[in-house]
């Protein structure tokens, strides 16, 4: 079976030069590029196939012939969408690692007790990486969809109405919460659209859509620029496709 290196460096990901619009990680037994003493080599859940998966999050950036750092979120168009979502994973729990050095209870410094958990040597707690929940929902009102401009957005583009999901509350009172807060707006019939692993750093999106019921838009101004009701024949610039954002428009544009 195969082994499959991925190999980041401050959140960027070692990959073969571009070779007909796709891109591959490195593969091998051994390493790849030469690491220091406190780089740790880890092993994540393998392919469908079987074939090995190895993480490591470089201290010091080291090159490979044939090879360049690229972005995690460019990568989702250059490799394979499995290959990516693996990455996704491979990056998820470099980040856990980073973060969790200490016991929470006594202090301890913890130990890697499986793949996926680690434990304290001294009093025993165990513990396992932790997924930020988040809602995201389109809003329809007749031919019409509202979509957001975030103050965060990394881009000149308009999405959609999203937020964590708070302690307490389940999915769909999330989703009510938010679009008050955000736009002042009331909503109906909320349905489940799919959901997305969110590796940036350590998410899960939960798309959702929704009816208009009533309300003025007034925007939450620490969160949004602006909010407005768009047709399909008028629509902004959109979110990348990488996004759930994408798909949930992209399925209503369909719907025509």
């Amino acid at each position: 079976m195969k082994t499959y290196w991925f190999i980041f460096h401050d959140g960027d990901i070692l990959l073969s030069e571009e070779k007909e619009g796709k891109r591959e990680v490195p593969e091998g037994e051994q390493c790849p590029v030469a690491l220091n003493e406190h780089d740790r080599i880890q092993s994540i859940t393998p392919f469908p196939d079987g074939s090995a998966v190895k993480a490591v999050s470089l201290s010091e950036r080291k090159e490979k012939m044939g090879f360049e750092y690229i972005g995690l979120r460019e990568s989702f168009n250059l490799l394979e969408f499995s290959v990516y979502q693996k990455a996704g994973k491979c990056e998820e729990i470099m980040y856990w690692d980073k973060q969790t050095r200490f016991c929470g209870v006594c202090g301890s410094p913890l130990s890697w007790h499986t793949e996926i958990s680690k434990k304290c040597p001294t009093c025993g707690k165990e513990i396992w990486p932790l997924l930020a929940t988040a809602i995201i929902v389109l809003i329809h009102k007749g031919d019409e969809v509202l979509l957001v401009r975030g103050k965060n957005f990394r881009k000149n583009f308009f999405g959609l109405v999203a937020g964590f999901v708070e302690t307490g509350e389940t999915l769909e009172e999330a989703v009510h919460r938010e679009v008050l807060e955000e736009t002042g707006l009331t909503i109906s019939n909320i349905r489940y659209f799919s959901s997305q692993p969110w590796p940036y750093p350590c998410g899960l999106m939960v798309g959702f859509e929704a009816d208009y019921v009533s309300g003025n838009i007034k925007v939450q101004e620490e969160e949004l620029l602006c909010a407005e009701w768009f047709t399909r024949n008028n629509l902004p610039t959109l979110p990348d496709k990488l996004s759930i954002a994408r798909r949930l428009i992209d399925h209503w544009i369909l719907q025509e």
